[in-house]
């Protein structure tokens, strides 16, 4: 499976202007849900643990991981993508103001594992970063995380 299939279009809500975190993360959570990843409850659960522990999902800069434990809320994995347009705070001092949103919901710990991996790669590159923040459809996110996460033994047979 391709990260790109982990955002299916209800799930990837681009240049999103909301008033605050709370808004923010109430979006990747409802993309999480209209995918039938989860229900309504896990994103107030998203919502709850970010109260409970402070901006714990601020994990690089600019970049904001929202989910929470696995739980019956958790229908299947899913992940939603969001863009923020502006920057919103979340109270993270070291990686605000935050311009992207994914959320993650997993049944269990490990079955998503995978899916991270990819996503850590687009995380670490800059110029992927600055082409999801400008991605104006669905479909051109999907574009953006097939080709930065596209296997380099796959392009090499593909242009010989």
């Amino acid at each position: 499976m391709k990260l790109s299939d982990y955002f299916p279009d209800p799930a990837v809500k681009p240049l999103a202007e909301v008033a605050n975190w709370r808004a923010a993360v109430q979006l990747a959570g409802d993309g999480l849900e209209a995918q039938g990843a989860t229900t309504a409850e896990y994103t107030a659960e998203m919502l709850a643990a970010i109260d409970d522990l402070g901006p714990y999902i601020v994990i690089a800069p600019g970049f904001a991981l929202a989910h929470s434990r696995p739980s019956p809320a958790v229908l299947r994995t899913g992940m939603s993508f969001v863009s923020l347009v502006p920057a919103i705070e979340f109270g993270s001092k070291a990686n605000d103001p935050v311009s992207i949103v994914i959320g993650l919901a997993a049944p269990d710990s490990d079955s998503h594992l995978q899916a991270m991996s990819a996503l850590a790669r687009v995380l670490s590159d800059h110029a992927v970063m600055a082409q999801l923040r400008a991605a104006q459809t669905p479909r051109e996110v999907r574009a953006i995380l097939d080709a930065a996460t596209e296997d380099p033994d796959t392009q090499n047979h593909q242009t010989t």
